[in-house]
């Protein structure tokens, strides 16, 4: 008998898992309340795996030997509860994908803010070192997917909290933690220790032979890194001291201690810039040594590594108005960061579906250095509430056209229009990409 194998949510990871099961010799069966993208739905035909759309047929699934589930699915969902009474085993995409990885290593990054760039820049590392790896989960393929159709020596994984959830054996051989800050509270019962304990579980099936590294400044990490038992090297970052292992940034310089070997490099020379940036740069480069990358490459990828997309992305110059997309911020503390590394007098851009967002965070940077605030979303009261008293000019949109032209309106030359909604998208657009995609549409329009 063949094991049954029921996988929620037929997106990215949820397919990945079916190509992976499949090639794997299981019985897949594939379940999704909502409509499967088409796309998706050839690559599901394509190898004949079973699947449904529009609705959830309970008795087939509470038949499963195991449940796959996609991250976007919570667990108070009752067909979860259901599956839960029956005792069926429930893990994540990329808890199954990483049986079937071999030899190959991981690098695993998770984090509030700056997960996707550190990804995306240890990986840029990686690459310019000729390591022959891929970069997978919430950034690029699905973790599943590129180990059944392309499994490389190494991985280099960004992971969410919600895909940390449902591990059981994952164990990255390097685990990054970037920082921990409320996010996504909805989730977790509005319990910030909820939400810590799934971040923290990147490290708990680390070895000894393994490597952590984590921000010693940030608070909440420092808070409750002690309630954990981790096994694996400490490898700190800071801005505050020096470490004999780790790195450090001291009068404009990064120090990268690893075992006896040390490398230093000036933060200007950095193509990435900003204070949060300088800590992305840090984890990437403490991540790549650990992996045995020479400083000499690592010193050279950080010189040539271009932006992200809709982070913090250059979208353009108007009559003098320089327009940011930084619509990947989906929460308060990511428009902090954006904010903070900002020169030029803000038209910000701001709204969305609010997360239990606490705005008060960028009130001090708010009253600094905006003169606009442009609402983007069904429901702006919490960001009047929060602002209301402290910039003058504030309206509402209901798109990203009316937003950009009222944002231009307001604006003078040698202003900044940033989007950097603090929010998700949902409410206007399909995801975060799809506003950024249109903001820098408008912008053409104007």
């Amino acid at each position: 008998m063949k094991t049954k194998i029921v996988i929620l949510g037929a997106a990215e990871s949820g397919v990945g898992a079916a190509l992976l099961a499949q090639q794997q010799g299981y019985d897949v069966f594939v379940s999704d309340a909502g409509k499967i993208a088409a796309g998706y739905k050839a690559e599901l035909a394509a190898q004949q795996i079973a699947f449904e759309e529009g609705h959830h047929s309970e008795e087939k699934i509470l038949s499963a030997d195991e449940v796959i589930k996609s991250p976007g699915i919570p667990e108070k969902s009752t067909l979860i509860q259901q599956i839960r009474a029956k005792n069926i085993p429930v893990i994540s995409e990329i808890e199954f994908a990483f049986r079937f990885i071999g030899n190959s290593k991981i690098i695993a990054i998770t984090g509030s803010n700056g997960k996707t760039t550190t990804t995306a820049l240890t990986y840029h590392i990686c690459k310019h070192a000729d390591k022959d790896c891929a970069m997978v989960g919430n950034i690029g393929y699905s973790f599943a997917k590129q180990v059944a159709e392309d499994p490389k020596p190494l991985y280099v994984a960004e992971l969410s909290s919600f895909q940390l959830d449902d591990i059981k054996t994952f164990r990255p051989d390097v685990a990054v933690l970037t920082n921990i800050t409320e996010d996504h509270l909805d989730r977790y019962d509005y319990k910030i220790e909820n939400y810590v304990h799934s971040k923290f579980r990147i490290a708990e099936n680390q070895l000894p032979g393994d490597v952590f590294i984590y921000c010693q400044d940030d608070e909440t990490t420092m808070k409750y890194i002690t309630n954990y038992p981790i096994q694996s090297q400490a490898a700190p970052i800071t801005m505050n001291k020096q470490l004999p292992q780790g790195a450090y940034l001291t009068n404009a310089k990064m120090h990268l201690k690893w075992k006896n070997e040390e490398m230093q490099m000036n933060v200007e020379d950095f193509a990435l810039k900003g204070k949060h940036n300088q800590y992305n740069s840090m984890a990437a480069s403490l991540a790549a040594t650990a992996v045995d990358i020479r400083k000499d490459k690592i010193r050279e990828a950080l010189q040539t590594f271009e932006s992200l997309e809709h982070r913090m992305e250059p979208a353009g110059t108007v009559r003098g108005v320089e327009f940011v997309n930084d619509s990947k911020a989906t929460n308060v503390n990511s428009t902090w960061f954006a904010l903070e590394s900002m020169t030029k007098p803000v038209i910000l851009i701001l709204g969305g579906v609010d997360k239990g967002n606490d705005y008060s965070l960028l009130q001090e940077l708010v009253k600094e250095k905006v003169k606009a605030i442009v609402c983007m979303g069904t429901d702006n009261r919490k960001i009047h509430e929060a602002f209301g008293d402290t910039v003058s000019l504030m309206v509402n949109t209901e798109n990203a056209k009316e937003a950009v032209q009222a944002a231009f309106h307001f604006a003078n030359k040698g202003d900044v229009v940033l989007l950097s909604p603090a929010c998700a998208s949902f409410d206007l657009f399909k995801n975060y990409e799809d506003r950024g995609n249109q903001f820098k549409q408008e912008i053409k329009d104007l």
